[in-house]
């Protein structure tokens, strides 16, 4: 039965020390990407940034090319116009009545409004066009600002990767061989806490008396409880794994110890003669 107990406790032990080990191995993955700092965000920001710009010029494009459809359906269209016109104008010089006069030169009114109505739409259509292709001019000229800083973005990301991919990959391995000695119990909630937490610490050393994560005052009971590795203990501030130092390997820094009062001294009263 002893030998039992004993097996639980050095388990326990034994996940822990785990534990905190991989989180010293994934602190230092953290550390590398602040290294990169905001880098891979702004790259990707950039990328959307120029599909963005992208897709507006492609519109611009389409928009264009429909006007010019329209401009050359209109021309076509004053073109038979002005045929009809011609038309009407050799009728008129034969015709044989009144009657005949009125609707020749009628029809001939109407396609001339007709004309003067293509046109306008013809001008219309051409100051749209000139107005996308200045945005399009616009557009192109972000772009290539965008693609230039995206371009210095990438080179100065490949840098840093290239500088620290070797030791990330070393970490990242060593963080996989170490998480099949953690039960998945444990394992789930280390991640969970460590996911939630600021700075990515899921477990923290009891250092003067306090949490290493929240820093909040630990009560001596509980600082025995984790000094005796029977069982995983949580912060009931911050909810984060805690260990003492030793287990560690770090040595504990003992509390201050609170200044001593100073008495008031008593002024003497003055001796009557």
């Amino acid at each position: 039965m002893a030998d039992k107990k004993n097996e639980k406790e050095r388990s326990v032990e034994e996940r822990l020390k785990a534990l905190y080990h991989l989180q010293s191995l994934l602190s230092e993955i953290d550390r590398i990407k602040i290294l990169r700092g905001e880098l891979p965000n702004e790259v990707k920001d950039r990328e959307d940034e120029i599909v963005r710009y992208q897709t507006r010029i492609g519109k611009f494009e389409a928009e264009i090319a429909s006007l010019r459809d329209l401009i050359a359906d209109k021309k076509a269209d004053i073109e038979v116009r002005g045929q009809k016109i011609a038309r009407y104008e050799e009728q008129i010089n034969n015709v044989r009545n009144n009657r005949e006069f009125a609707f020749l030169e009628k029809e001939k009114e109407f396609e001339t409004l007709e004309i003067q109505l293509d046109e306008k739409n013809i001008r219309d259509a051409e100051a749209k066009i000139a107005e996308k292709t200045a945005e399009i001019e616009r557009n192109r000229g972000e772009l290539a600002d965008n693609q230039h800083i995206l371009d210095q973005k990438k080179v100065e990301l490949n840098e840093i990767i290239s500088e620290t991919r070797q030791e990330e990959e070393n970490l990242l391995r060593q963080a996989k061989e170490l998480e099949p000695g953690i039960d998945a119990y444990t394992l789930a909630a280390f991640k969970r806490i460590r996911k939630n937490a600021r700075n990515g610490l899921g477990i923290v050393t009891v250092q003067r008396d306090a949490c290493g994560g929240c820093f909040n005052r630990i009560p001596p009971q509980r600082q025995l409880e984790i000094k005796m590795h029977k069982k995983v203990i949580v912060c009931e501030y911050c909810g984060r794994i805690m260990i003492d130092g030793a287990l560690a390997g770090i040595e504990e820094t003992p509390a201050a110890a609170p200044a001593p009062k100073k008495r008031a001294s008593r002024a003497k009263k003055p001796t009557s003669l």
